[in-house]
């Protein structure tokens, strides 16, 4: 019985085409993004924007939704890649320094205020999905920080490092809200208070 033909190299060869123009669509909507939001439009609007044909974005995200969420998740990939935070820093040091790299990309912070608003309503299964975990994700790591900086006598020994971690992104959150709204809204001194509240007191 012959043997079953091996999978011919212009397939594998499609496929990853296929995925480097994927790429390729997704870096420039995050350029596109970060210049301007994610002004409640369409996908075909999207496409003309990007530079690509409707059915293009279409076929390589499906709908607008799951573009939004691809489009941040990218985005805060790359952000973890150039402003890595020390094993060692406290979540409001890694808040902080979020913040200063969130003035530059003020397109992609209302892009994830899109996303979380829209997760809070019916008929968003990608916004919510994308919502729910990526709260999940980031109180768990900030709260694994908490219990290095409380061990290293930087935070409060008293305190839930769960309910700690959830504090600070509550607080995030809604800083970079009231920044988007009013760029002078005191997020630095916010952020510098919330630091004094759960640092042990002098001398301890």
């Amino acid at each position: 019985m012959p043997a079953e033909p091996a999978t011919p190299p212009r397939s594998r060869g499609s496929y990853a085409k296929g995925v480097a123009r994927r790429q390729e669509i997704l870096d420039r909507a995050i350029e596109v993004f970060a210049e301007r939001g994610s002004d409640r439009t369409s996908l075909r609007a999207i496409a003309q924007e990007v530079g690509v044909t409707h059915a293009a974005l279409a076929h390589y995200f499906g709908s607008l939704e799951e573009l939004l969420v691809e489009v941040y998740r990218e985005s805060e990939r790359r952000g973890d890649r150039q402003h890595p935070a020390g094993p060692d820093a406290t979540p409001v040091e890694i808040m902080r320094e979020w913040t200063v790299a969130n003035r530059e990309v003020a397109g992609l912070v209302q892009l994830y205020s899109t996303l979380v608003a829209a997760a809070l309503e019916e008929g968003h299964p990608a916004a919510r999905a994308f919502a729910t975990e990526r709260f999940a994700r980031v109180r768990a790591e900030l709260a694994e920080r908490v219990r290095r900086s409380q061990d290293a006598g930087r935070i409060r020994a008293d305190l839930d490092p769960m309910a700690v971690a959830a504090l600070v992104i509550a607080a995030s959150d809604g800083l970079q809200t009231q920044w988007l709204l009013d760029p002078a809204a005191p997020q630095d001194a916010a952020l510098a208070l919330l630091e004094q509240l759960i640092e042990p007191p002098a001398g301890v």
